[in-house]
């Protein structure tokens, strides 16, 4: 049995165990795995959010008290229809998220959650002071659910209701992460700059998925609200956010099954506490707390990965070697960007500067590039070359100059614009996701060349588009000479491999520039004449190459033209072998006056 059958089978065990609960347990286990249902409901948003997404958050509980009061107000005092009621709270709680995320998600380091934790404070707050909301007293008389002539009063009545949506929220959940969009969320932890070389907004991904995030907890809420048919602001205080996040981190922060599994594990614990901790002392409400601390620092001392994290680990060490890789089905290609005439201008900089307060890092440069040809950017430690590569990606903005690419003035344009013009990148410290496979990795960098976004990922709409990425991810992995190992995880392979699995990202977005910063560094000789053949193979197809390498020989025999810089202005610029023997050249960086090397015999004219 291999572990894609293993996964199915537990999944439709699982499904099996939730449908026959109802009808061999008592009505209070029903009511506390409804209980679970809603709490997986929250924690799985926050599985998206801070598990995969990596922004922390301390007031997902205020969400859920949004749209339990918005249900609860509408049609108790207006006595609105439910259902009715499930799309105003939706709508309120999208909006309300919207708002708290435009003013928030741009907040760094540890400012983020400290904000989460001033709004999960303040929403309940208002809550609780205004007249319309009961006040502290709250709303009842909430009307219960109702299908057809059914009316889902008691636990077992709405279980199947509040299960269903549970499991309509993973597979959702599960579609988003296997997606264009999800490839784009799994990246938020590689930072901006990753994202916006594949010309993806970083802010964009990181709102939609706070969005959807709150809006589980809002659909969490409208059951909550429906179901124990009151509401007050006590359950949906910055103590029950911590109690989902609680969750989160018990079931396995970046595990879809981690939210059911880590709302079971906490609410079983918690009603056991209630019943135990009174038997010890009589301030069991305050020893409850200190043991849930307690707990939750030994699981982030002991158990980071939460409990679904462990077992993925141990079933991909069982079963890894008996995975069959799928087989995408037959897809057109995705459409390709025309190539300009080899020889016409291409990327133009003129009198570009950049200071860092008193320093000039790059100092009045002036070059050009042409289409179809291999030019190699080149000076010693501190010429100011990476600093050059990351004002032509737009990744610093110029102090004064212009940069002209395939007709288009691109100074001071955003990273990702540019990168939808057709220029991509490799880094000099590699920027892959190390738990993304090598297809992941690759098909990232065809994210441009998607238009589909969360919902209709979610589900399942963009099935002929995903079909086309994969493909051509595929392709690029050949090309690069990595296609038979497609489902290895990329922090499994050494620093050289990863370097080209970055040149295989950047081939996906179909560039017309490729940008490559050292590609061979930390490849052995056989690697490295493998890359040259590729490289020139990539110059014969139309793509033109820029490139910064310390390996002299490799550059050398490959590039077409060279331009020196040194202390972050232009030294000379010419063929490899007028450049290698000019003196200021030897001076500034060679050292010396040794043989030549020969000019690259392939070089275009």
């Amino acid at each position: 049995m291999n572990g894609r059958v293993l996964r199915r089978a537990g999944v439709a065990a699982a499904i099996v165990l939730v449908a026959l609960a109802p009808l061999v347990l008592g009505k209070f286990a029903v009511s506390l795995l409804n209980d679970i249902g809603i709490g997986a409901l929250v924690a799985l948003g926050l599985v998206l959010l801070t598990g995969i997404g990596g922004a922390t958050s301390f007031g997902q509980a205020a969400f859920v008290g949004v749209a339990a009061y918005a249900t609860a107000w509408l049609t108790t005092a207006h006595g609105v229809s439910p259902w009715l009621g499930l799309v105003f709270a939706l709508a309120l709680t999208g909006l309300a998220a919207l708002a708290i995320g435009v003013l928030t998600l741009r907040l760094g380091g540890h400012c983020l959650p400290l904000s989460t934790i001033a709004w999960g404070i303040s929403i309940p707050l208002l809550f609780g002071n205004l007249d319309a909301l009961g006040r502290h007293t709250g709303l009842s008389g909430i009307p219960p659910l109702q299908i057809g002539p059914w009316r889902l009063l008691e636990p077992r009545a709405i279980y199947y209701l509040i299960w269903a949506g549970v499991g309509g929220a993973c597979l959702f959940s599960r579609n988003l992460l296997h997606s264009r969009a999800g490839r784009a969320i799994r990246s938020l932890r590689g930072g901006a700059t990753l994202l916006a070389s594949v010309g993806a907004d970083a802010f964009g991904v990181r709102l939609a998925l706070f969005v959807t995030a709150a809006l589980l907890a809002g659909f969490a809420g409208w059951l909550y609200a429906h179901m124990n048919r009151f509401v007050s602001p006590s359950p949906f205080d910055v103590r029950a956010s911590i109690e989902y996040l609680l969750m989160v981190v018990a079931g396995g922060l970046g595990q879809v099954a981690g939210a059911i599994v880590g709302s079971g594990l906490v609410l079983l614990l918690k009603n056991s506490l209630q019943d135990v901790l009174p038997l010890l002392s009589q301030r069991g409400a305050r020893l409850e707390a200190v043991a849930f601390s307690i707990i939750f620092i030994l699981l982030l001392h002991h158990a980071r990965a939460g409990l679904t994290g462990f077992v993925a680990r141990w079933g991909r060490q069982r079963f890894a070697d008996r995975i069959e890789p799928a087989h995408d089905e037959a897809a057109e290609p995705l459409p390709r960007r025309p190539m300009p005439e080899r020889g016409s201008e291409l990327l133009t900089v003129v009198h570009a500067v950049k200071r860092f307060g008193g320093l000039v890092a790059v100092d009045d440069v002036s070059f050009d590039v042409r289409a179809g040809e291999i030019v190699g950017l080149i000076g010693p430690n501190g010429a100011g070359k990476s600093t050059m590569f990351n004002l032509l990606t737009g990744t610093l903005r110029m102090t004064s100059g212009q940069v002209r690419f395939a007709g288009h003035d691109i100074t001071g344009l955003a990273q990702r614009k540019i990168a939808r013009l057709g220029i991509a990148r490799t880094f000099q410290h590699v920027k892959l996701r190390p738990r993304m496979n090598l297809l992941d990795n690759v098909a990232l960098g065809a994210h441009a060349r998607g238009r589909a976004g969360v919902l209709r990922a979610g589900l399942r709409l963009e099935r002929r588009e995903e079909r086309q990425i994969a493909a051509e991810a595929r392709r690029q992995l050949e090309r690069i000479g990595l296609g038979g190992r497609a489902h290895e995880l990329a922090g499994s392979l050494p620093l050289g491999t990863q370097r080209i699995l970055e040149i295989g990202r950047a081939l996906a977005a179909d560039p017309v520039l490729l940008v490559l910063d050292e590609p061979a560094a930390g490849l052995r000789r056989a690697e490295k004449e493998a890359l040259a053949a590729m490289l020139r193979r990539l110059r014969s197809e139309g793509v033109t190459i820029l490139i910064v390498e310390h390996d002299m020989d490799f550059v050398m025999k490959l590039v077409d033209r060279l331009i020196v810089m040194d202390f972050g202005s232009k030294l000379v610029e010419g063929v490899p072998a007028a450049v290698r023997a000019d003196p200021r050249v030897q001076a500034a960086y060679l050292g010396g006056s040794p043989e030549p090397y020969p000019a690259n015999p392939e070089a275009a004219p």
